[in-house]
């Protein structure tokens, strides 16, 4: 069965904002959020905003890549 009318626009819409987010180069908090769970359940999670620092630099610094 395929998704209810509502639900598959807000699937899609979540879908397009995360898609435009990407090609533009902004980092996906809900993604790091999702994968800190799953993943470094024992670590908390850092704040919008110190993610957001830490992908920019990570981007554009001469720093860090990824956690795994």
């Amino acid at each position: 069965m395929g998704l209810a009318l509502p639900e598959a626009g807000r699937y899609f819409a979540r879908s397009l904002k995360q898609s435009l987010r990407l090609m533009v180069g902004l980092p996906d908090y809900d993604a790091y959020l999702t994968h800190m769970a799953a993943t470094h359940a024992d670590r908390a999670p850092m704040s919008y905003e110190a993610f957001f620092r830490e992908r920019l630099e990570a981007r554009y610094g001469a720093g860090k890549g990824r956690c795994c």
